[in-house]
């Protein structure tokens, strides 16, 4: 369970307040995969940021019974002077999960081969990508966030990052933020429309697709 109290979220833009979430409250249950669809610049990843406890509201709280994951494929906190290998150590220790454990799942999954144990400041986007969803599906989380990032790197890396995917996803919950409505599809079952700073419900996916669509058009 994850229950939105009283969020509200905004950012001042050439001296004017610009709100992007408006006094939001909801809960959303345990055991669902929910799309997060809205056009560009609605606060799809700003509302994913507040859940992964990365960004603060400017009111309210986000409460959960459950452990909730950072943005699933996200590189950005990587140290670029540290290797592969040390960036991963360093999340295991954060969340408390077996340190030679993780390491061997990430270079397992990562396949970037020598460039696991070398500065990721050496990296190309793609390994970061690599390295970033490798160690996120290797830590087991009550609810996934997700934001695009099924579409890392190529056919084949995608094919096995959405089978390792769907298999955490029958085990978990998960907000997914993405353009690819095969996607959502695939992985959702429910759905919210972030429009205008507020969210609209759905319990079907289709639904919230069609007003999504609704609102592109």
């Amino acid at each position: 369970m994850i229950e939105f109290q009283d969020i509200s979220k905004g950012f001042w833009v050439q001296d004017l307040y610009q709100p992007v979430i408006r006094r939001l409250n909801l809960t959303l249950p345990s055991g669902r995969s929910l799309a997060l669809l809205g056009r560009n610049g609605a606060g799809k990843s700003t509302l994913l940021s507040i859940v992964a406890g990365t960004l603060r509201p400017d009111t309210g709280q986000v409460v959960s019974d459950g452990t909730i994951s950072f943005t699933v494929g996200y590189s950005g906190s990587f140290h670029g002077e540290l290797t592969g290998a040390q960036n991963t150590r360093f999340v295991a220790r954060v969340y408390g999960v077996d340190t030679d454990e993780l390491c061997a799942f990430v270079e397992d999954f990562a396949e970037i081969g020598k460039h696991f144990h070398m500065p990721v400041r050496t990296y190309s986007s793609g390994m970061k990508s690599r390295l970033a969803f490798g160690l996120s599906m290797g830590i087991r989380f009550d609810t996934y966030l997700i934001d695009e990032a099924t579409a890392t790197g190529d056919a084949r890396f995608r094919r096995k990052s959405k089978e390792i995917f769907r298999q955490r996803m029958s085990e978990a919950s998960a907000i997914m933020v993405s353009h690819s409505m095969s996607d959502i599809r695939n992985f959702c079952d429910a759905g919210l429309v972030l429009h205008n700073g507020e969210i609209e419900v759905y319990d079907d996916v289709e639904d919230a697709i069609c007003r999504h669509e609704a609102i592109l058009a």
